[in-house]
């Protein structure tokens, strides 16, 4: 008995491990790239090979365990091409979008955008330094403030006998 790959029943090849009906059913990309999948199949697939977990029939009790492993593996590469093909088709659009954009504008149009655009820059940083100094400012004059508060506080604090004594008291 032959596979396709012209390899005999026990070899553990991709290609013939791939389309046996009893293999593992999975892709051939996944057996060239899985070294660790490719080597259990060669132990299942030698007859001399005893498996810890082997039956009396010889098929290994860990087979269906293995084989539901590559199955998710193969289904979440899957689910992962998928998405990066979506993602590549969303980058496209929006490429496309960027160049329908520049074609739109004027000859000079796009090189006095990019000057205003630096203008508008410079304009925010100056801006945000002048914030920035405003409040440093803003904070000394609250402190003045409560300094004077204090101060004022401490003169009424001594004016207070004499405004409310009818007799001065002798200094």
């Amino acid at each position: 008995m032959s596979t396709p790959s012209g390899s005999s029943p026990t070899s553990a090849t991709a290609p013939a491990t791939a389309c046996r009906p009893w293999g593992a059913r999975v892709s051939r990309t996944f057996l060239y790239q899985n070294q660790q999948a490719r080597v259990l199949i060669e132990q299942a697939t030698r007859p001399s090979t005893s498996h810890p977990g082997a039956s009396a029939n010889g098929h290994s009790r860990t087979q269906p365990a293995w084989r539901e492993r590559a199955l998710n593996a193969e289904e979440a590469l899957a689910q992962a091409q998928r998405e990066i093909r979506t993602q590549r088709t969303h980058i496209a659009e929006l490429l496309g979008k960027i160049r329908d954009l520049e074609h739109d504008l004027p000859e000079g149009s796009l090189q006095r955008i990019v000057t205003e655009n630096t203008t508008l820059k410079q304009q925010v940083r100056q801006l945000t330094q002048d914030k920035q100094h405003v409040q440093e400012r803003l904070a000394g004059a609250r402190q003045n403030n409560r300094f004077l508060d204090r101060r004022t506080a401490d003169l009424e604090a001594q004016l207070a006998p004499y405004l409310t004594a009818s007799h001065p008291p002798a200094p």
